[in-house]
């Protein structure tokens, strides 16, 4: 999908206007700005559709003799659906992302109209202004925090009720906009972390003075158009000293807000409006993402869980009123916070059922909170601002603990063993940190678990051993699945977010096969690549999966599916730079996001419901689960659909079989290192240099001949073979026929060269047409798996199938085509390098017998 910020790929498509329904061009300043900001000020600052004109624009005068009107208003809102010229209230000038021109033309359109109030925005940065007209006549104009809501005066801004705050589904965009505001303006504080925590403080003011005050009474987070800065930023120090004091035991006694009172009032004006506590977002999950994600998070391997994934991942295990719950790598609590809001919301049907009153449900929701909840992080910033979150919004502040999960328990504080012991709990839901750059190397630590230690495969059994060999560092993921399993009690279920590598790579097959004696798999949810972009500082690409498992019962007493259900999640809201995956669909800018819709299949899959094999939910035997490989596209039910439709007009042959009857061999190329780039002129062949069934003619990379014979042994090339790419994302199976026009050459470990031994039994150019069939292609995409960062078809080559007709004179009819292409096109390829070199030589002969004339 194109990015978001392209606007060339969309100048065809149309979205239909928020305000009139109709159809507008798709520009990027339209999809990003104008309609964002028509949508916020029906639904945010409710303004009613018949009172605002968009399309067609209303125009302003150029000056007070203009009649017409000269200049065209992005949106125009009036007092009365009227809209009349005298009635014009407020003026909109919009720009797409990065363009920060266009406030001095607000300001000439604020001037040559009635309209008292101007909004500037580009999508991501918004700035208000307030008209203010002298007894003289003369002009000038204030920047205000926001603008008043529909039926709201001026002067009203800033003086709210508790029951006055509105709900938005923006909060992440709003923080953003005050990030952007405070890393610029702020004195003093000038790193990500010390922001975050400045931010977080302020915010937890807000949540505490919304949860202090009654729905009928003054809030004291709030700042009027009349308020001086040093004012408001003391109703906030007075609400800090009162968390201080209520949160004791959770936030520090030195902890302080530093904002200077300036860019502290700017904080109020930008929040004072809107409900943290009632909105659909996670308030400090979306802040810490925002202000901690660019300097913390990746640092040591820990990433923000996307709240759509925590979601998914909490309504998958339907969590129960009084199941204990532990995330033993909490972070900044969104997995504790989406779990206890399930809860909560069984507790209120449950009080509605039984007809508790307010005060017994509300007991119960504490209860849940203080004696269910456990969260543990090694990060004392992060341990701090969970406990403040959930002390806040309803107890439970108790149950968190800086600590580090993976150490020994005798080594816990004596609270923390009280509260946290192994085999106790009924959910373990967590995103531990990953990654090759953090093991863990402490030798008390590592040897707590059997998988740190080395493993070794039984040729009789085939199955992997646990050695008495422990490893001197292990990487954490390995060390945090085996703990979360020892958290749980037998019936327990575990979600986890798990490197996709974990549950793929022949290495940690020994992983899977102990995952699976100690757990019931009942599910794994392949999620797409750029999901942590937006994460960590600059994010990671490392693909990543959640597992759904439950820890046997010894008595072997749980009833289970004997199906794994599978997903393949291919878009999750955003692309690999951040920015939203939108499709315009009816008229209307709808995002990419796949995620919501695999928990409701989930559901339906726990209640034995048959599902048609699909992409987002495929139930799968689980004796059909080869080589302890849980990935959902290596199982693609399209592979079978396709191979049962070629059945009957085609014979097929699997590529190892092949091998194992020598027919053809299979072998990878070299690596000589980048000190040999250059060195000759040798083509050094690499994936890129593979395309459209041949080699380029300049490749970038060159060896010398010294270097060539060194390794020609071990990577020689000859006419009919083929070289096909094995490592890489988008190249992999991508494939070329050598020619008699190809050589000497030299190709890297990355690529296959698959060389027909017994052309008798099958045809070279027969092998390079099915392979580059749909039906292969198909299953290469299926089997080539994430490697940390890039993908790999590894071995899995082998298990391709290649699909041969039956009908012998369409087979004689493929191999002469391609035949015919792959030589054609070599010798076009030859030319094409040749016959500039023949017109060079003859401009240099030319020149020769000008310069003797001269």
């Amino acid at each position: 999908m194109p990015d978001d910020k392209t606007a060339s790929s969309r100048d065809n498509e149309y979205l239909n206007d928020y305000i009139t329904g109709g159809p507008v061009k798709a520009t990027v300043e339209e999809r990003t700005a104008v309609q964002v900001m028509l949508k916020r000020l029906v639904e945010d600052y409710g303004y009613p559709k018949e009172h605002i004109r968009s399309h067609p624009q209303h125009r302003v005068r150029r000056s007070p003799s203009d009649k017409s009107g000269t200049f065209p208003v992005d949106i125009a809102v009036f007092d009365s659906p009227a809209k009349e010229e005298s009635e014009l209230r407020i003026v909109v000038e919009c720009k797409s992302y990065g363009r920060n021109d266009g406030l001095e033309q607000l300001k000439l359109y604020m001037e040559m109209s009635a309209a008292s109030i101007g909004i500037w925005f580009n999508g991501k940065q918004f700035l208000a202004l307030r008209k203010i007209v002298s007894a003289q006549g003369e002009r000038s104009f204030k920047e205000i925090p926001h603008i008043p809501y529909y039926g709201q005066r001026l002067e009203e801004i800033g003086r709210h009720l508790r029951r006055d705050l509105k709900t938005t589904d923006n909060l992440k965009t709003i923080f953003r906009d005050l990030r952007n505001y405070l890393a610029g303006n702020v004195v003093g504080i000038t790193r990500d972390v010390s922001l975050a925590s400045q931010i977080l403080n302020v915010i937890f003011c807000k949540l505490y003075d919304e949860l202090h005050t009654g729905p009928d009474e003054m809030l004291s987070f709030r700042a009027s158009d009349e308020d001086s800065d040093d004012v408001i930023a003391l109703r906030v120090h007075n609400l800090f000293d009162e968390v201080l004091r209520q949160y004791a035991d959770v936030l520090s006694e030195n902890e302080e807000l530093s904002i200077d009172n300036r860019n502290l009032a700017h904080t109020v004006r930008e929040l004072q409006d809107f409900s943290l506590m009632d909105s659909n977002r996670d308030a400090v999950g979306d802040a810490f993402e925002v202000f901690v994600g660019p300097a913390l998070r990746g640092t040591e391997g820990q990433f923000f869980t996307p709240r759509n994934v925590v979601k998914m991942t909490v309504d998958m295990l339907n969590p129960k009123p009084g199941e204990l719950i532990i995330d033993p790598a909490c972070g900044s609590g969104g997995f504790l916070i989406e779990a206890l809001e399930a809860v909560r919301n069984k507790l209120n049907d449950k009080g509605i059922k039984k007809g508790w009153s307010d005060t017994v449900l509300e007991g119960q929701r504490r209860e849940v909170a203080t004696r269910c909840l456990r969260g543990v992080d090694k990060d004392t910033f992060l341990a701090k601002v969970t406990k403040a979150y959930m002390a806040i919004m309803g107890d439970g502040k108790g149950g968190i603990f800086c600590a580090n999960s993976l150490d020994r328990p005798s080594r816990w504080s004596e609270q923390h063993r009280e509260s946290i012991q192994l085999g106790s709990f009924d959910i373990v839901i967590t995103n531990p940190p990953f990654g090759s750059k953090i093991k863990v190397s402490d030798e008390q630590i590592i040897q707590q678990y059997k998988l740190g230690y080395k493993w070794r495969r039984d040729r009789k059994s085939n199955k992997y051993e646990c050695t008495d060999q422990a490893y001197d560092s292990r990487p954490p993921q390995l060390l945090f699945l085996e703990r979360c399993i020892q958290f749980l009690r037998p019936g327990g279920r575990m979600g986890i977010v798990l490197p996709e590598s974990m549950i793929s790579n022949p290495s940690y097959q020994f992983v899977m096969q102990w995952l699976a004696e100690q757990m019931i798999i009942q599910a794994v949810i392949a999620l797409p690549e750029p999901l942590f972009k937006t994460s960590g500082k600059g994010g990671t690409h490392t693909k990543v999966c959640v597992v759904i498992a439950t820890k046997k019962n010894t008595e072997d007493s749980l009833k289970l599916a004997d199906q794994v259900f599978l997903s393949d999640v291919r878009w999750c809201g955003h692309d690999s730079r951040g920015n939203p995956t939108i499709r315009i669909v009816d008229g209307e800018p709808k995002v990419l996001d796949e995620v919501p819709q695999v928990a409701p299949l989930y559901k339906r899959h726990s209640e034995q419901e048959s599902l048609t094999p699909e992409r987002l939910a495929h139930q799968l035997d689980r004796s059909n689960i080869r080589s302890d490989v849980y990935v959902p596209k290596y199982y693609d039910p399209r592979l079978q659909s396709a191979k049962e439709s070629l059945r009957t007009t085609h014979n097929f042959l699997q590529i190892g079989l092949l091998e194992e009857t020598d027919i053809l061999t299979i072998s990878t190329g070299v690596e000589p290192g980048k000190m040999s780039y250059g060195t000759g002129l040798i083509p050094f062949i690499r994936t890129s240099d593979i395309s459209n069934w041949e080699l380029k003619t300049d490749p970038k990379h060159c060896v010398s001949e010294e270097i060539y014979y060194e390794y020609k042994s071990r990577c020689e090339v000859r006419r009919g073979d083929i070289l096909m790419v094995r490592d890489g994302t988008y190249l992999v199976g991508t494939s070329a026929m050598i020619t008699e026009y190809d050589g000497p050459l030299l190709f890297q470990s990355h690529i296959y060269r698959l060389r027909v031994i017994d052309d008798q039994e099958l045809d070279p150019y027969l092998l390079f047409a099915a392979l580059n069939s749909e039906f292969v292609m198909q299953q290469v995409r299926s089997y080539q798996f994430t490697q940390d960062i890039i993908d790999t078809l590894g071995t899995r080559i082998r298990e391709v199938d290649l699909a041969i007709p039956k009908d012998p004179e369409r087979v004689e009819q493929i191999v002469d085509q391609i035949k015919q292409i792959v030589e054609g096109r070599a010798k076009l390829r030859t030319l094409s390098t040749s016959l500039p070199r023949s017109i060079a030589a003859g401009f240099e002969e030319l020149s020769a017998n000008i310069s003797s004339i001269r």
